[in-house]
């Protein structure tokens, strides 16, 4: 089987997460997918196959080399997103991309004005939606390029390599994918997640990341009686919201710049919920950002009376740099690999978070390296053949220099 057949069968199962959800995996249709997975891997001949009762699975490769050298793992996530579909998905081979705006069905184009990365890989085999699902190469992509390395090393044994071990797990998409991975079984001193975009991306900056409720208390009283009564928690929500920075949003920011995103609002006279992510690369940025919803709600508690509004910020996730830092052979690896196998690299930060960031904190150093594919999470995505290929042989590689690597 190759890499592409892989990837097609993997998109043959809905695993979409679901925010809502308490149980882990949050949906049983991905554990459907885990069994056909675990299968196949104990199939292709790797070793201590297992799957625990929440969908993680791991395996090993065992080493072709007598040295002591680190065993290093490779992580990717199973789950699509809860933002666009993921049933029925009809993919398609463009072969030999022309450049020009892809028809994925009657009505629906891709378009190379609103999508100008299609002309970055032109000539090359893309694979498609019909436009009304996602695609699901965030991450099955990832778990292909894992699997068919694996397959390939065990099939070139004249590649030198130590102990590979190999993970997947569910709930990524909705930030739960890394809280019951068990490192210390895992048993890697660093490991990676082929969870990025697209060819030579590699990251090990992400976002600091925390989320606020912010709850507001109103008064309802009949409006023609309401004067000195009435606290109206509509409006009071849109006053609270007003009092953030108009351009440090999504939209108006990018690159390093953090932000406040309103994610979600319910309000009626008496009360008033409203959803915020807090995102900042920098950690001081961070924390006072955190402290400004406070500030606000205190703000606000100082003209309306105390417990009017109340913020309640946690924190979900911090800048897997700090742990990155100190190990930079971590990364190292990863560019002399990339280079060996001929693709360029571009390091930048991650806008957002992955597993990899919360496994780092966890004692797992856990970049991220591209796996090929665009537009994520809408029926827009895609990813070219080429890409994947070159992600199988990056990975290869690093498990061939890593067979050198001496601490």
């Amino acid at each position: 089987m190759n890499i592409v057949e892989r990837f097609l069968n993997y998109t043959k199962f809905d695993t979409q997460s679901a925010e809502e959800s308490e149980t882990v995996p949050s949906t049983a249709k991905q554990l459907v997918f885990a069994k056909y997975l675990k299968e196949e891997l104990e199939k292709e001949g790797l070793e201590d196959v297992e799957m625990d009762d929440k969908g993680y699975i791991y395996a090993t490769l065992p080493a072709n080399i007598k040295e002591n050298v680190p065993t290093i793992g490779f992580i990717s996530h199973y789950d699509t997103s809860p933002d666009c579909s993921g049933a029925n998905i009809k993919p398609r081979i463009v072969e030999n991309y022309d450049g020009a705006d892809i028809q994925l069905s009657e009505g629906i184009t891709m378009t190379t004005k609103k999508f100008p990365e299609l002309l970055l890989h032109k000539g090359e085999d893309l694979i498609v939606t019909d436009g009304t699902t996602l695609l699901g190469a965030d991450d099955k992509a990832g778990i292909a390029e894992i699997v068919q390395a694996m397959v390939f090393l065990k099939e070139h044994k004249e590649i030198k390599h130590g102990k590979i071990r190999i993970g997947f797990n569910p709930d990524e998409e909705i930030g739960m994918g890394a809280h019951h991975f068990n490192v210390e079984k895992f048993g890697c001193q660093w490991a990676y997640t082929m969870d990025g975009g697209d060819i030579g991306e590699l990251e090990f900056e992400n976002f600091n990341a925390a989320s606020a409720k912010i709850t507001i208390k109103g008064v309802s009283v009949h409006p023609g009686y309401a004067k000195n009564k009435m606290v109206n928690a509509n409006r009071l929500a849109v006053e609270f919201a007003a009092m953030l920075p108009a351009d440090e949003t999504p939209e108006t920011t990018e690159g390093y710049q953090g932000f406040y995103h309103l994610i979600g609002m319910q309000t009626n006279t008496e009360l008033g919920k409203l959803s915020y992510i807090i995102r900042d690369h920098d950690r001081e940025k961070f924390e006072q950002r955190k402290r400004f919803i406070k500030q606000c709600a205190e703000a606000m508690n100082e003209k309306y009376g105390d417990g009017t509004v109340i913020a309640d910020v946690s924190d979900q996730y911090y800048n897997m740099k700090e742990k990155i830092d100190p190990q930079m052979h971590v990364i190292d690896l990863v560019l002399h690999a990339m280079q060996e196998v001929g693709v360029s690299p571009k390091v930048k930060p991650i806008r957002g978070g992955t597993d990899g960031a919360q496994l780092s904190f966890k004692g797992l150093p856990c970049p991220n390296i591209f796996a090929g594919g665009l537009n994520f999470h809408g029926p827009y995505e895609f990813v070219p053949i080429q890409s994947m290929e070159k992600a199988m042989n990056v990975i290869v590689k690093i498990c061939e220099l890593t067979a050198g690597y001496n601490d």
